[in-house]
């Protein structure tokens, strides 16, 4: 029975990738650099700031500045988690964006109320994809990892889930760049919240699978 759903932030419940490369060629510029193609930013969300090298003040300088205005949610999103919430479901965010910015920008979007838990990298030993996240979000919760699902968009979203034994659901947001190297089964695979919706109608009605 699943009791639980934890989320990544970057890339599943909102599209904040133009807010992140903004910042990131900001900082490269200030330091002379080259700046890198939307595309190669994308790619390194999720996996930390090492593209900025020693500049990550000067990022979270201009990122706090600028991140709300380039930062929305996905389609369905909130009616989503508004139905999780209404059917009992507790959920909690669990990314490696500093926290401080992620309850930020949560509260900015009309979603803080749905969620009991955020966490960040700096409320854990290890980052994604090690599960230390995933684990001490289910503890929070108080719920067994078995109850949980974790919802995000990359590898290390499945290596972290399959690390603190949770199921795991991808989301694509019918990007056509979206490529998942990790091995995971198709049907675990969705292109919108609406399709989750549509396929895990039991979410909303007396829940009894996965």
């Amino acid at each position: 029975m699943l009791r639980g759903m934890l989320f990544d932030f970057d890339g599943t419940l909102a599209d904040s990738f133009e807010a992140i490369a903004e910042s990131v060629n900001f900082v490269r510029s200030e330091n002379h650099l080259p700046k890198l193609r939307f595309e190669e930013i994308k790619a390194h969300v999720g996996h930390g700031l090492e593209h900025i090298g020693d500049a990550k003040k000067a990022y979270h300088a201009h990122h706090k500045v600028h991140m709300k205005s380039h930062t929305r949610l996905y389609p369905h999103a909130h009616e989503f988690l508004s139905k999780l919430h209404l059917s009992g479901i507790s959920m909690g965010v669990c990314s490696n964006k500093p926290v401080g910015f992620t309850t930020e920008l949560i509260e900015h979007l009309g979603i803080s109320t749905f969620f009991k838990v955020i966490l960040g990298p700096e409320d854990v030993a290890n980052p994604k994809p090690a599960p230390d996240m995933l684990i001490e979000a289910a503890k929070r919760l108080q719920i067994n990892h078995n109850e949980v699902v974790y919802v995000g968009d990359m590898d290390v979203d499945i290596k972290a889930s399959g690390a603190a034994g949770m199921d795991v659901w991808i989301m694509r947001h019918d990007d056509t760049s979206f490529q998942i190297l990790e091995k995971i089964a198709i049907e675990n695979i969705y292109g919108s919240f609406l399709e989750i919706e549509e396929r895990k109608s039991w979410l909303f009605a007396g829940q009894n699978g996965k």
